[in-house]
């Protein structure tokens, strides 16, 4: 099997943050198979995505995830493994999101499954982006799967506490997710109040972004990154609509 050429992930994010919101294209190998992804993947491309995020919650096959990340590579854009659990590591991509579910009830979410995953990823030499889980909310599948207890939305202090004490760890991404199908986003104060207490985090925001008004209103709140991943695989048009909003495109 052909491994392209990897890039220096990190360098590239703060790269791309320096001229505004980026937008990341999930796709989930359970849902979507190696010649879809490879199509998806060249439409939001030319749109303005900047990386691609590959993994899910169940169901994730990795030689058919393998597959994916290598079509996903062709566009020469990053791909970031986005672990559901360990089936999701592959070598064929380019970095992981070195996760810890925060406020998991189950210790295997905190730290369990990064230990078992840890000698894989280093045997894969896998770019690692550590990374703040925390899950708000609804929680969807992601939540549901992680045994999470969601901070609720209108728990602002909670959800900063969560930020704050991910960054004091050294946990240089935070990931902010509404979970997959939630009814809505993550409210633009919570974003705001984030940035604003961890100024230096890199803040990706997640789930309920199905128009380009919402996702509009996260960029605009402090969001280094928005993710777009059932709208991808439902109606890649109203993607496409969103990445041009973030992007300031007409």
């Amino acid at each position: 099997m052909k491994v392209l050429k990897r890039m220096k992930v990190k360098e590239y994010l703060e790269e791309r943050r320096k001229f505004g919101t980026l937008h990341f294209t999930l796709i989930d190998p359970h849902k979507t198979n190696a010649e879809n992804a490879e199509k998806i993947a060249s439409i939001l491309k030319d749109i303005g995505t900047d990386a691609f995020l590959l993994g899910g919650s169940i169901g994730v096959d990795p030689i058919e995830a393998s597959e994916i990340a290598l079509k996903l590579k062709e566009t020469g854009l990053p791909v970031i493994i986005f672990p559901g659990d360990l089936t999701n590591i592959v070598k064929t991509a380019d970095a992981i999101l070195f996760m810890s579910l925060l406020n998991s009830e189950n210790p295997y979410h905190i730290i369990g499954a990064q230990v078992q995953g840890a000698f894989l990823v280093k045997k894969y030499g896998l770019e690692t982006l550590p990374t703040a889980y925390i899950v708000i909310g609804y929680g969807g599948a992601a939540g549901y799967m992680g045994m999470a207890r969601p901070i609720p939305w209108d728990q602002v202090n909670i959800s900063i506490a969560y930020a704050l004490a991910a960054n004091m760890l050294g946990m240089r991404y935070i990931y902010l997710e509404a979970g997959s199908g939630s009814p809505q986003h993550i409210p633009p104060e919570v974003i705001k109040s984030i940035k604003k207490t961890v100024p230096e985090a890199f803040l990706i925001v997640g789930g309920g972004i199905r128009t380009k008004e919402a996702a509009l209103s996260v960029a605009e709140a402090g969001a280094d990154a928005i993710v777009t991943g059932n709208i991808v695989e439902e109606d890649i048009k109203k993607a496409e609509e969103i990445i041009k909003a973030i992007k300031k495109k007409d």
